[in-house]
């Protein structure tokens, strides 16, 4: 289950490079989505940090269930840091879009949060 979250790093990493590009063609603009302080740009921006930042906590995952040689990982990990990778940008850019969205901030927050937890007790410090 980790090569999963080996390919879902890359295409993190991927989408990071794609919306940093789009962005970057914008901000220039001194009113794009608000002015550098509104909230609409800011979680734009946060999403922009999301896909690689989680990316790389997927690519962390991968690479280490493959050093430490844990041949059968817990499945819980490996979905809960996917769900985490879909759901932060996602959350991030409709809270953009309308801010009673950030209520679904726990969802991403809590699957990485859980993730990390089940991966530390049960993989690393088993």
């Amino acid at each position: 289950m980790e090569t999963t979250n080996l390919y879902a790093a890359w295409v993190g990493i991927l989408l990071g490079f794609v919306a940093g590009a789009v962005q970057g063609l914008l901000f220039h603009k001194d009113d794009w989505l608000g002015g550098y302080a509104a909230w609409p740009r800011r979680m734009v921006r946060l999403a922009h940090v999301a896909f690689f930042g989680i990316a790389f906590v997927n690519l962390a995952y991968a690479l280490s269930v493959r050093a430490l040689g844990i041949e059968r990982p817990s499945a819980w990990p490996s979905r809960l840091f996917l769900v985490g990778a879909v759901t932060m940008p996602l959350v991030c850019y409709l809270s953009a879009c309308r801010k009673a969205f950030r209520h679904l901030f726990p969802i991403p927050v809590l699957s990485l949060l859980v993730g990390a937890v089940i991966f530390v007790v049960t993989e690393v410090f088993a």
